[in-house]
């Protein structure tokens, strides 16, 4: 019977039986015993070292680790505003600042439209004599300024009985200045011919009326 020991604080163990035969009934071992063939593959039977007994680490595997955990040079960052390289400041976004208007544009309202002067056809109505009669114009101003001076030329035709117009005189007056923005106004004058213009049996027509204002 064989025995052998193995160090580093492991139990005995005992090999019991002649190399390659096989063991005996009657051959039993007593107490805490390990068996293991002799023919074991190698390194079976060689003891594991403990925890504080093992080789350290090659050095050049050590470093390799420890300098991939600490150099900085492999840690990847995002980009950010301070990543230019050229030390231009990146675009920002957002709405325009507000400021003074540019050179050559107002903030000022625009200027009123001028004046725009319109009138009607004269209405007439007659008067006690014959060679004068009553004449109304009505003028009305579209514009955005008001109509401030003019005067009306007014046309006044010599009819007779037969409805001849033998002649036609004129007479001017004043526009009824001023006449405001979006304003109307009448005015109604007494127009009058010379008393021979007009003999027994005619009459006077005022027709035309023209206007010249500013």
């Amino acid at each position: 019977m064989l025995t052998a020991c193995a160090g580093g604080g492991h139990g005995g163990y005992t090999a019991v039986g002649a190399a390659g035969a096989a063991p005996s009934a009657s051959a039993r071992p007593t107490g805490s015993v390990t068996l293991v063939p002799l023919d074991g593959a190698k390194g079976a039977d060689r003891p594991t070292a403990p925890a504080g007994e093992r080789e350290p680490a090659p050095a050049a595997t050590t470093a390799a680790t420890a300098a991939t955990a600490t150099s900085p040079s492999l840690t990847t960052a995002s980009p950010g505003p301070s990543s230019r390289q050229d030390g231009a400041q990146p675009p920002r976004s957002g709405p325009a600042a507000s400021g003074p208007p540019r050179p050559g544009t107002s903030s000022a309202a625009p200027a009123p439209s001028p004046a725009a002067l319109t009138w009607s056809t004269p209405t007439r109505a007659a008067t006690d004599r014959r060679w004068c009669e009553k004449v109304t114009v009505t003028f009305a101003n579209s514009g955005g300024t008001a109509v401030r001076s003019g005067t009306v030329t007014l046309g006044t035709h010599i009819i007779d009985l037969l409805g001849i117009d033998w002649s036609t005189v004129t007479s001017t007056e004043p526009v009824p200045a001023p006449v405001a923005p979006g304003s109307r106004k009448a005015k109604t004058w007494t127009v009058c011919v010379d008393a021979w213009r007009v003999p027994l049996g005619m009459h006077v027509e005022t027709r035309v009326a023209t206007v010249d204002w500013s």
